[in-house]
């Protein structure tokens, strides 16, 4: 009988211990978890982490690449620019000089260059010496049909024309040259010139 009273007296320890138990389970399920309690504790502080910092460090990379595509696309649209405003000066081929004209039937060196620059959808100022501050200088190898050619004396940029290309070992520029000429393209005849574009 005093196993009995034993077991009688200990019942409502159990009972305690039970309740005790349950009440932590209802708190924090995770301790149930197969993994053994230190994972589970893990697995919670991860789900706890914020969804936007993992989301912020995906986001970086599709936002670089969109930044390169933006500036490929520009300097495409540059390049294609240039391109059509030489095709609008080879069809200026013809027309005479006169100074102070900006075209369309009659140009002097910079309203020539103005002229077809705008036409083509190309920001470009009226003077040969503000268009060579407006634009990126770049070296004689580097130069495409469309840039623009500078011709200078003395550190003073006196007339400007539309590269032409090579041929036989020579440059070529496509201008409106002087009085009593007309647009026509030729050899370059000096070596004080540089070479300037709008491209990027």
């Amino acid at each position: 009988m005093p196993q009995l009273a034993s077991a009688r007296s200990l019942a409502p320890r159990l009972l305690a211990v039970g309740a005790l138990a349950l009440t932590l389970l209802s708190v924090n399920p995770a301790i149930v978890s197969t993994a053994g309690p230190g994972r589970a504790a893990a697995a919670t502080a991860t789900a706890a982490t914020p969804a936007s910092a993992t989301a912020g460090a995906t986001a970086t990379q599709p936002a670089e690449r969109t930044r390169a595509q933006r500036v490929a696309h520009r300097r495409a649209v540059l390049k294609i620019k240039t391109w059509r405003a030489f095709k609008i000066a080879r069809q200026q081929k013809g027309d005479p000089y006169r100074y102070g004209g900006s075209g369309p039937g009659s140009f002097d060196c910079s309203g020539l260059t103005s002229y077809v620059y705008h036409r083509a959808g190309l920001d470009l100022p009226r003077t040969s010496s503000a268009q060579a501050g407006r634009v990126r200088h770049i070296s004689r190898k580097n130069l495409r049909l469309g840039d623009l050619v500078f011709f200078q004396n003395g550190g003073r940029v006196y007339h400007v024309g539309l590269y032409a290309g090579r041929k036989h070992g020579r440059e070529y520029v496509l201008h409106a040259p002087y009085s009593g000429t007309r647009v026509r393209t030729e050899a370059i005849w000096t070596g004080s010139w540089f070479g300037g574009t709008l491209r990027r």
